[in-house]
């Protein structure tokens, strides 16, 4: 396929990081939410990232300034996916939420569109059952942050054809990223190895085996991690943690991916991590000092 424009749903801190990188690479994309309040946020956010990339010598003024010309926003999904060739669904990890989503575009899109998810652990395959095209159905899992992460993880489901694997292996190094095939199972590569870990770390903390920072240092130092895992939770948003938990734990029915019950309640107390300012760490806003949550001092 000749792709040339990109539709993206869902304005968030992944959606607009994948419009970003499109955008730069020189494809046309549009930027799709339910209102406009969030795509003006994601354009400032995009902005203010390219001029990260400007102060260290990775982007120039003028790029930047043709990249942004190139995303355009739109509140209506019927009308921004209708000349899209590949359409990423950016939205909550809500199985309700992406049926209707996808429902809407699988109607809207042309018919050879290449729809993909950003999904972290649903069944691409199940995903692929609420849209008439499960052949050019796929999934895309970008990291977290998109502009500076190279991985992207790119799920065949049960129906996927090779045409469309072809495809979106060959667009995702067109944007500079490095894509890794994995099939369709609870957690793909990723969360399947990533999350037992941060689970094992907090169960760690619960059994009180040590403290917060000890147990991040130690794998910080000990293992080479760039971020500890308990850390890296709070990062990533312990609601997350435990959907995807939750995922593997239904996927897979073994006792080993059950999630501990700390994680369980901090979500339920509304201790999700920085986004909320308090986790297995208090962050300051506007900052990225951060302090042990008294909780476990």
């Amino acid at each position: 396929m000749n792709i040339k424009q990109i539709s993206v749903i869902g304005a968030g801190t992944m959606g607009n990081g994948i419009a970003h990188v499109f955008s730069q690479s020189g494809y046309s994309v549009t930027m799709i939410d339910r209102e406009q309040g969030p795509l003006d946020k994601a354009l400032a956010r995009i902005a203010k990232n390219m001029d990260r990339q400007i102060n260290k010598g990775k982007l120039s003024e003028e790029d930047k300034e043709n990249a942004l010309q190139r995303i355009i926003t739109s509140t209506d999904i019927a009308q921004g996916v209708t000349t899209a060739d590949v359409i990423i669904e950016v939205v909550s990890e809500n199985m309700a939420v992406k049926e209707a989503v996808l429902s809407a575009v699988d109607s809207a899109a042309k018919k050879d569109a290449i729809i993909a998810s950003n999904t972290s652990s649903i069944s691409i395959t199940k995903l692929a059952s609420f849209t008439n095209r499960p052949e050019r159905f796929i999934g895309m899992h970008f990291m977290n942050p998109v502009p500076v992460m190279k991985l992207i993880e790119v799920i065949r489901g049960y129906a996927t054809s090779q045409e469309t694997m072809d495809t979106i292996l060959a667009l995702s190094k067109a944007i500079g990223k490095v894509p890794v095939e994995a099939n369709d199972y609870p957690g793909f590569v990723a969360n399947r190895i990533l999350i037992p870990m941060i689970n094992e770390a907090i169960y760690t903390l619960h059994e009180g085996v040590a403290g917060v920072e000890e147990i991040d240092t130690v794998m910080m130092l000990g293992m080479a991690h760039p971020m500890g895992p308990l850390h890296l939770a709070d990062f990533i948003g312990l609601d997350v943690v435990l959907s995807i938990a939750n995922v593997l734990y239904d996927g897979f029915g073994q006792g080993k991916y059950a999630p501990c019950p700390l994680l369980v309640n901090m979500v339920n107390a509304g201790k999700l991590g920085a986004k909320t300012g308090e986790g297995f760490y208090v962050y300051t806003p506007g900052s990225k000092d951060k302090t042990v949550s008294p909780q476990f001092k």
